[in-house]
């Protein structure tokens, strides 16, 4: 006869608490987003009040959508001019259903969203309720460029469907989302974009040839190499470079046809300033929210509670004042951890501040830790979507992270100042020798670096710097 055993297994096991769990995510967001967070917070919230005093004055803001385009080079730039209220205009101003005035934002005719845009084609098909769900769950997950950056396979879940969509039916759904206008949406990379837009071109022979470019050769296509293109495709370069200009035209980003995007800036969190032979850091006091806690609505609560000796009935007011007494301690704690992990970087890094990219140090995230006592998770939280304002210019914390790179003489140095000895060479090149990949390697080993080519590429890429080819032609 079988006996049973039983026996107790302890395991340690790490959990955080609700409540640190929300500091946690108030920590990693940008000054913007927290800013939003606060603001809520204190129009729920009946113990929280913004402290007196006059309005502090608003951050220099930089413009953080600098989008370029490898393929299709600049586009043109909006107009800026807006229509202005002259001053002879009417006395009587329109009037709203409400009866008051309207204003000129009132009159803006509201722009249509890419997602109602798709989602009133959508209406307008017969299609049965869980193929309409599949293709709205696409919908709804689409980025601003119209682009599905999401996998298929992780939006199953959020459908709410049972059982749940198979392969197929994801697959079945995303070409219905596709087949909406405009041409070019529900895209998952460029190149899938672009080829779900070449039923716009009329010309058969032509057609077939954007798409072997578009399948094959799209690096060339973004280098311009119509010499070594026209050499893959055995055609003439004058065909294929019609061709290539028709793909020119077609729209990498199509959803930006419908809904305006907003315009990231970018707020510095904290301020790095030379005094006196010394660098310094303070907080943003525009980025600060300044709230407190309403000292009378609080101890009015408590008196209350006192005299009751019960706190049933005030359990929600309750909860309103522990959470105000949290917000308060998070946006303390929250900016104390942004300035101290901001000191320790300007002290470990101040010869970039004084002599520029090329003097910045290796350093990773366990160096900053381990000096300040804090998990290396925190430091990256904190370095995440947080900017520094120098007179350098504006800098991502985590800017000033990079891995330690040996030379020949066995010390070390960062990516970073790799990279500006790279943007100094192409700077320095001569207009009709361009500096190749390999070359620009070749000088790095003589100086002691040893840079592979493929690193150069990334490198001049980040940097936004155009290949060699392209380069030559442009001096040409």
């Amino acid at each position: 006869m079988s006996s049973m055993d039983f026996r107790a297994d302890q395991r340690q096991q790490q959990a955080l608490s609700p409540k640190l769990q929300h500091a946690v995510r108030l920590l990693q967001l940008s000054s913007l987003d927290f800013a939003q967070e606060v603001s809520q917070a204190l129009g729920r919230n009946p113990f929280l009040e913004v402290e007196d005093g006059d309005d502090a004055e608003p951050a220099p803001a930089e413009d953080a959508d600098s989008r370029t385009d490898e393929l299709f080079g600049d586009s043109d730039s909006a107009d800026s001019d807006r229509e202005l209220w002259q001053a002879d205009t009417p006395a009587r101003a329109p009037r709203l259903d409400g009866g008051t005035e309207a204003s000129a934002l009132d009159l803006m005719a509201a722009q249509e969203s890419l997602a109602n845009h798709l989602h009133a084609q959508l209406v307008a098909k017969a299609l049965p309720a869980r193929d309409r769900v599949l293709a709205q769950v696409i919908i709804e997950s689409l980025d601003d460029d119209g682009y599905l950056r999401t996998a298929l396979g992780d939006l199953r879940a959020l459908a709410g469907l049972m059982p749940q969509a198979d392969e197929r039916e994801m697959a079945l759904a995303l070409q219905r989302v596709q087949a909406l206008e405009p041409a070019g949406v529900g895209a998952r990379d460029v190149a899938e974009c672009l080829r779900l837009q070449l039923p716009s071109i009329e010309c058969e022979d032509m057609r077939a040839l954007a798409e072997a470019i578009i399948d094959e050769h799209l690096a060339l296509l973004a280098s311009r190499d119509v010499t070594a293109l026209a050499k893959r495709l055995q055609r003439a370069p004058a065909e294929v470079e019609a061709v290539c200009d028709r793909i020119r035209h077609l729209d990498p980003h199509p959803g930006w046809r419908h809904g305006a995007s907003d315009t990231q800036y970018v707020v510095p969190d904290v301020i790095a300033r030379k005094v006196r032979g010394a660098w310094s850091v303070s907080l943003n006091p525009a980025v600060v929210p300044r709230i407190k806690l309403n000292k009378v609505y609080a101890d009015l609560f408590q008196r209350c509670r006192r005299e009751e000796k019960s706190a049933e009935p005030h359990g929600e007011l309750a909860d309103h004042l522990q959470q105000a007494r949290w917000t308060v301690r998070n946006v303390e704690q929250r900016f104390s951890t942004i300035l101290d992990v901001a000191q320790a970087i300007v002290r470990r890094q101040k010869h970039f501040f004084d002599f520029g990219p090329m003097a910045m140090k290796p350093l990773g995230l366990r160096e900053i830790a381990e000096e300040l006592g804090m998990h290396e998770s925190t430091v990256s939280r904190v370095t995440n979507n947080k900017f520094i304002a120098t007179p350098l210019g504006v800098f991502e914390l985590k800017h000033f992270f990079s891995r330690a790179m040996a030379t020949a003489s066995g010390s070390v140095c960062s990516g970073t100042a790799i990279r500006g000895l790279i943007q100094d060479m192409i700077e320095a090149e001569a207009a009709d020798a361009p500096l190749s990949d390999a070359e620009i390697a070749r000088q790095l080993a003589r100086q002691g670096l040893m840079v592979a080519r493929r690193t150069v590429t990334k490198y001049r890429q980040l940097l936004r710097i155009e290949p060699v080819e392209r380069r030559r032609r442009q001096a040409a």
